[in-house]
């Protein structure tokens, strides 16, 4: 064989090797951008979801007018929190969330028993931020719509009830149905006292709206890149691929040790 057949040949098999190693590398970032979205790897899908209504969402120009009225209890920058737990809670978990997200609702049937269980003890203080990125992705009004229902049910100490029935209940989404706020207040009905004159007024008026528009803005300015985010003192652990309930519990009980 003449050197240049064989310089030809080794050429041939340098490239073919350059190529695989681009095509690993590939495959690996993609692996990586599935997998480190989501908490557990069942909700990867439903990660991947949430990150992209997130950017689609940042080009979202909300309609909404009108003074900025914070729903009752409302804490934090700008009112923009609706807490639940006691005050004395030594560790806070701060939750973005959007009723029409399958990730949010996924996160929530996956640790609520955890929270609500830490919540109760006195150990934790959560903090529930609304958002409206579905909207912005798929188009409609749900986001909004049932953000200003759940804030109508914090007015009257409704809200830890409301927002689990909420996602319970959550469409498809595809389905705009919570842009409905009739279907919203039928959804009321699960909840002991909620559905009274107040809580329709509220609803169909649209009295939270813009303050649920300004929860959006914060999180759109907030580095963020996907809901639901969890933060547990600050600490963005939703990312976190090891992340358990039962690991949640650890950290928040060490926390409460020291």
């Amino acid at each position: 064989m003449s050197e240049k057949n064989r310089d030809g040949k080794r050429s041939a098999r340098e490239r073919l090797a350059v190529e695989r190693e681009k095509q690993k590398a590939g495959e690996k970032r993609r692996r990586a951008l599935i997998v480190g979205a989501s908490v557990i790897c069942v909700l990867g899908l439903a990660a991947v979801i949430g990150v992209v209504a997130a950017n689609a969402g940042k080009d979202e120009k909300s309609d909404t007018a009108g003074p900025v009225v914070s729903p009752s209890g409302a804490t934090g920058k700008d009112s923009l929190a609706i807490p639940v737990g006691k005050d004395s809670a030594r560790s806070t978990l701060t939750v973005w969330e959007d009723f029409r997200c399958p990730a949010c609702q996924a996160f929530e049937t996956a640790y609520r028993p955890t929270i609500q269980e830490l919540v109760d003890s006195g150990q934790l203080k959560a903090e529930y931020h609304l958002v409206t990125l579905i909207d912005g992705n798929m188009g409609g009004s749900g986001s909004l719509r049932s953000a200003n229902a759940a804030a109508c049910a914090q007015d009257v100490g409704k809200f830890p009830a409301y927002h689990d029935v909420l996602f319970e209940n959550q469409p498809k989404e595809t389905d705009d149905a919570f842009a409905d706020n009739a279907k919203l207040i039928e959804l009321a009905g699960k909840v002991e006292g909620l559905d009274t004159p107040a809580f329709r007024a509220c609803v169909n008026d649209g009295t939270h709206d813009s303050w649920v528009a300004k929860s959006n803005a914060a999180f759109q300015s907030g580095g963020f890149t996907g809901t639901p985010a969890v933060l547990l003192d600050g600490k963005n652990i939703y990312g976190d691929q090891s992340m358990t309930p039962a690991k949640l519990k650890q950290m928040v009980e060490a926390a409460n040790k020291g």
